[in-house]
């Protein structure tokens, strides 16, 4: 059971990004191409191979992947690849540089990682099939010819890595939906494969809101137009076709590894060049005014809802209430350089040590309470969507207004809104402008921060 929970694509991604890099960069001291400037040819195929891998998604594969899908991906990628190295000569001026052995790197590179690439592959498919490893619990929604076949896919082709536990029969006598959602819950039930030909609207509505509050990936097997008025993505199992209701760009392999490397160096530059200094200085105002620890920690959902700690510069006076009362405007529990803290958002500059750690993200939903995550998930529809990806320092729904004290329903209703909008619609260049306006709303205060 260990390894069937394990799941490595971010990790496999990282290592092969590395090992390609280091082949590319490698074989161009093997052979005597006679660059000018060394640093800038390394430089220079090392950001064209980055920039063409994401741009025909070169490492993201998935469990139904084929063959033909691998050797497609490494035919686009070498072809502008080729067409970026040769054209190194134009742009740069290098008229000594040998066309013969550039050609012969370019093969010996091809093949070594499109080696490289297919044994990852196979050995993948073989961890799968032969460890039981990186395992997916799926059940079926539905009793019908397209049903039979994906479940005869799930237990035939073992290499892709899902693990059938059961089939139920909508149109059976006794079917109800909420035995589903019951059997789901206690077997730990990661995907639900629904043929929506066999149920009903109210049906389909109750099994996404399921799906969206329990963090549960719901897709559907096409066979009813109903289901096609909302953006689906289409994917091939075998030769069965699959719908994915909510495509979340955090689950790419390269998406979540640029994500996560940037957390690592921003974090990595407030720790080394902010943190460093301060921590010191407000060290000494915090105990000088209020005994207690400098560090406040609490419990926090992240994601899978997954419990972490969660740092903060201690901002109140010790007391009892911190893990259930939530701050209030002019809360005597805050001190005086408690208050500044807060005000300049300073308090929440520990976070950056869980961001290192891989607990959160620079940027992402907020973190809230388990206390509080315990009460919106049965109350508030669609809470659980936000605990899809890691938890952020910053998020959207803080730089448009929505931080702080929950005052009314339509504060956690709109901060839910914002969470969902940014976990479907995930950059690098959202990221950026949400830490720019988080930077700026610090400078000129925030009415809700206290």
């Amino acid at each position: 059971m260990f390894f069937a929970q394990l799941r490595y694509s971010s990790l496999i991604t990282a290592i092969q990004y590395i090992i390609d890099l280091v082949v590319l960069n490698l074989f161009l001291h093997l052979l005597p191409i006679n660059f000018q400037t060394p640093l800038l040819i390394h430089i220079y195929i090392s950001v064209a191979w980055i920039v063409i891998a994401t741009k025909n998604e070169f490492y993201t594969v998935y469990r139904f992947s084929k063959v033909t899908y691998i050797v497609k991906q490494l035919f686009v990628q070498f072809v502008f690849f080729f067409l970026v190295l040769y054209a190194f000569i134009g742009f740069f001026k290098q008229p000594i540089i040998s066309r013969l052995a550039l050609g012969q790197y370019f093969i010996i590179v091809c093949l070594t990682i499109s080696t490289l690439k297919l044994l990852g592959y196979f050995l993948l498919m073989e961890y799968r099939e032969k460890v039981k490893g990186s395992l997916r619990n799926v059940v079926i929604i539905g009793k019908n010819k397209k049903t039979d076949q994906l479940r005869k896919v799930f237990e035939e082709r073992r290499e892709f890595g899902y693990n059938f536990k059961k089939q139920f029969a909508p149109k059976a006598e006794g079917f109800k939906v909420h035995d589903c959602f019951s059997y789901i819950q206690e077997n730990s039930i990661d995907e639900i494969y629904c043929s929506v030909s066999e149920l009903k609207n109210e049906e389909i509505g109750k099994f996404i809101s399921f799906a969206d509050n329990n963090l549960k990936t719901l897709k559907f097997i096409p066979d009813n137009k109903n289901i096609f008025s909302k953006k689906l993505k289409f994917e091939y199992y075998d030769y069965i076709p699959v719908l994915s209701l909510r495509d979340i760009p955090l689950d790419s392999p390269i998406n979540a590894f640029i994500k996560r490397t940037f957390d690592v160096v921003f974090s990595l530059f407030v720790i080394i060049g902010l943190l460093s200094w301060l921590t010191p200085i407000l060290a000494l105002l915090i105990t000088w005014e209020s005994k207690g620890p400098v560090f406040f920690r609490q419990t926090r959902n992240g994601i899978d809802n997954r419990e972490f700690y969660c740092y903060k510069f201690r901002s109140m006076a010790p007391n009892n209430n911190a893990d259930h009362i939530q701050a209030t405007k002019n809360d005597m529990r805050i001190t005086k350089i408690g208050k500044f803290i807060r005000k300049t958002s300073i308090d929440e500059l520990p976070q950056f040590y869980n961001v290192l750690f891989g607990t959160m993200s620079v940027v992402g939903p907020r973190p809230h309470m388990v206390k509080h995550t315990n009460e919106y998930a049965t109350s508030v529809d669609k809470y659980m969507v936000r605990h899809f990806v890691k938890p952020g320092i910053t998020g959207l729904a803080q730089v448009r207004g929505y931080r702080g004290e929950i005052e009314q329903e339509a504060d956690i209703q709109n901060r839910i809104k914002f969470d969902i909008f940014y976990i479907e619609n995930w950059s690098l260049f959202l990221d950026l402008k949400i830490i720019v306006q988080t930077v700026l709303n610090a400078i000129k205060g925030e009415a809700k921060a206290y």
